[in-house]
């Protein structure tokens, strides 16, 4: 791996770009259809991987750099913005738009968190650890020690960069701040971080214990959210479809739940969730859940239950992640049918769109948050693709653009969920 030079390597990137980022507007003027803009090889030393995880950068002058993180530990992070022929040879390409690449952990990354204005990224791994990594040096900044299983998903808090969520397959997720570090160090000199504090055992149903004596499969949380009021805390797991939601003020119980069936019995089937993903706003919250299909919940109305689900993938393995489009009027999702597929939010009975080309189970999915209808899938045929929304758009100006950000969990001028107390001290 090249050294990195001693300007940041966004310098350089920044240094190209000749327009700002117009503002976002929204995808559902959009002509149907997406047209595929890249074909990426996840490799190292000419041996391929399986990525895991895929995140593109949260501002928008960094907005089209893409993370992939894969089983073999790396982090690549790819420039998607040059395209090339499609019958060109994409192996080749790949190491042309590859930006960097370098070795996160010895074991599976499973989930990647760009944070600090995309100066940072943090790895989650099934070596029980979370790292923080200063992506112009790639150098481990600290180490997040404390889970007993692998680190599935984790999330940065909305407004305060140094608080972070994460989520395990020990069956527990756990609250850090990344200011306070140990003056102990790992073996290879990191810095270690312990967690603030965090709830065991969040997802172990009375079913689940009584049938399966919480296997460890079961009680794996499999998904964490940190909501945009600031202090509520989203989690789902293996065992079954329910959400709860916690406030870090408080964590000795939930503050609510709710799951696609409120009356749920004995005799029903347990399925888990994969992944959960919030729009820009906070409003909406998706859940991709075993039983094939994508619940849309309303955060306000969470005793509600969901609003919508979405229906046509193939939700094989806990692998198979969804996500909500920033202005929530698109959903994408993974299947084990080897396709991606794309709902409008407001049409949900209408036949998604199916993206074409990979060869094995679609897992991690994205949207670029600076670049309107912009996506990314990746695939156990060790590749990532990328597409684009077709170009027509809509002069309908986005609700979500002329209203202000909803807080997640209502607040006084709502129905109130969380308890009474002192906000959480960040």
């Amino acid at each position: 791996m090249d050294t990195p030079s001693s300007h940041s390597l966004f310098t350089h990137i920044a240094s190209r770009e000749l327009f700002r980022v117009p503002k976002r507007p929204r995808m559902d003027g959009f002509v149907s259809g997406f047209n595929e803009t890249g074909l990426l090889a996840v490799q190292h030393n000419a041996q391929h991987t399986i990525p895991l995880s895929l995140s593109f950068c949260k501002t928008s002058k960094f907005g089209h750099i893409l993370a992939v993180s894969d089983e073999e530990g790396y982090v690549t992070l790819f420039d998607t913005r040059r395209k090339f022929p499609v019958t060109s040879n994409f192996e080749e390409n790949s190491e042309k738009v590859k930006i960097c690449d370098w070795v996160s952990h010895h074991n599976a990354v499973f989930d990647t968190c760009w944070n600090k204005e995309d100066t940072q990224i943090l790895t989650a791994s099934g070596d029980q650890t979370i790292k923080v990594w200063d992506v112009q040096e790639q150098k481990c900044l600290g180490l997040l020690t404390g889970h007993t299983g692998s680190v599935k998903s984790m999330c940065s808090h909305p407004t305060n960069s140094d608080i972070i969520v994460s989520g395990s397959r020990d069956g527990s997720f756990r609250i850090w701040d990344l200011r306070c570090k140990s003056t102990a160090k790992s073996r290879c000199g990191e810095v270690s971080i312990c967690s603030m504090g965090g709830v065991k055992g969040a997802h172990i149903s009375s079913q689940a214990r009584r049938t399966r004596r919480g296997r460890a499969a079961s009680m794996s949380i499999t998904s964490v959210l940190c909501l945009k009021d600031q202090v509520s805390i989203a989690t789902a797991g293996a065992v079954d479809s329910v959400l709860k939601f916690w406030d870090t003020r408080n964590l000795k119980s939930t503050v609510t739940q709710t799951s696609p069936s409120p009356q749920s019995t004995e005799k029903q089937t347990l399925h888990g969730i994969s992944s959960l993903s919030q729009d820009e706003s906070g409003l909406f919250l998706s859940a991709s859940c075993m039983d094939n299909r994508i619940y849309l919940y309303n955060t306000l109305q969470l005793e509600k239950g969901p609003l919508k689900s979405f229906s046509g993938c193939r939700i094989e393995s806990f692998f198979v992640k969804s996500a909500i489009s920033p202005d929530a009027s698109n959903i994408v999702s993974g299947s084990s049918d080897g396709n991606a597929y794309v709902w409008k939010v407001d049409k949900p009975l209408e036949d998604p769109t199916i993206l074409k080309s990979h060869d094995g189970e679609v897992t991690a999915v994205d949207w670029c948050s600076s670049e309107i209808g912009k996506l990314a899938t990746c695939s156990d045929d060790f590749t990532v693709r990328t597409w684009n929304k077709n170009s027509y758009v809509s002069s309908t100006q986005c609700a979500s653009a002329i209203r202000r950000r909803v807080m997640a969990i209502p607040s006084i001028e709502c129905k109130m969920l969380l308890n009474n107390g002192k906000r959480f001290e960040m």
